[in-house]
């Protein structure tokens, strides 16, 4: 058989597997792969979202925690996955920061997984136990200009969008304050509300019943723009702080052979999901903003954020792990 022929062969048998991947899927549960601890806002909206597409397409999806290691667990599990639809990672906007803060990864970010769509917007909120005394950003500030490297702020670990929102806001404000890494959100909040630990760029839906019941005040949002959910609440940007904004997304991944049909599938029903009623009324309760993305335009986005983060690594004077 010539080069040729053999080329029209393989093409033809492609599309065939193709077309019998589409007509057969889902023939068997979904595996949601969720790389933080349960009730991380990462997990809250992946099974948010999880729990509408097992409707739609009559399996189980199922989410599975694999936390540790800045998220690059669970996204190993997912990299390393057979790439046929069954198992999709769902990760935070720390899957643009991993390549810059991870050495020896056993996976290749941009070569062995693809982005399907944004599962939303969910902003930090800047939070501090009321006990502190503090009352506005302008207060902290002031607080950590005067004693340099006393105050710390909570994170959950290296290179997760909790530290990056806390660094760049560190940069901006020209402040020396200490990193203190946790495993989860409730972890973080528990030292905080405590004073142990001084201030949280902490995911809005896992503030919001805290700011409520007064047990934590809101000093600033932490993304480019004001939340939906807390919008009398200023951006660090508003108060002042140069540089200090940075957007928490969570996202849908999937291994990068993933067949193209595959990826269209998911993107479908997931946006399909997204845009039913009760699911768009649950995250809005989360503070969750929309950010609808196409996995052409997703991947791109995530390709500048992989380099604009690693300026910012570079710059915080972050030390790969």
């Amino acid at each position: 058989m010539s080069s040729f022929r053999r080329s029209i062969a393989v093409a033809a048998l492609c599309v065939l597997q193709s077309t019998a991947w589409a007509q057969s899927w889902p023939s068997k549960p979904v595996k949601v792969i969720v790389p933080f601890t349960p009730g991380s806002a990462t997990d809250i909206m992946a099974r948010t979202v999880s729990d509408k597409l097992s409707n739609q397409i009559g399996q189980p999806v199922v989410v599975e925690n694999r936390p540790g290691a800045g998220g690059t667990i669970g996204e190993a599990v997912v990299a390393k996955s057979d790439p046929d639809g069954y198992t999709v990672l769902v990760h935070s906007s720390s899957y643009t920061v991993t390549p810059s803060t991870y050495r020896n990864l056993s996976f290749d970010t941009l070569r062995d997984l693809t982005g399907i769509t944004p599962l939303g917007l969910l902003p930090n909120v800047l939070v501090i136990a009321p006990s502190k005394g503090i009352r506005s950003v302008k207060e902290l500030v002031a607080a950590a200009r005067a004693k340099p490297g006393a105050m710390n702020a909570a994170t959950i670990g290296v290179g997760s969008a909790t530290h990056l929102n806390a660094e760049r806001f560190r940069l901006g404000a020209g402040i020396d304050v200490v990193s203190v890494p946790f495993k989860g959100t409730p972890e973080a909040l528990t030292e905080v509300m405590t004073g142990r630990v001084d201030y949280y760029f902490c995911p809005v839906n896992a503030a919001l019943p805290f700011l409520k019941d007064g047990k934590l005040l809101g000093l600033a949002v932490g993304s480019t723009r004001r939340s939906v959910a807390l919008p009398d609440l200023k951006t660090t940007l508003e108060e002042g702080i140069p540089n200090s904004d940075y957007n928490f997304w969570v996202g849908m991944f999937a291994p990068s052979k993933t067949p193209r049909e595959a990826i269209a599938r998911l993107y479908g029903e997931t946006v399909k999901a997204l845009h039913a009623p009760e699911v768009r009324e649950k995250l809005a309760r989360l503070g969750a903003e929309p950010m609808e993305y196409d996995p052409e335009r997703f991947n791109a986005y995530i390709r500048n954020e992989i380099a604009a983060n690693a300026v910012l690594v570079k710059a915080a004077g972050i030390k790969a792990q």
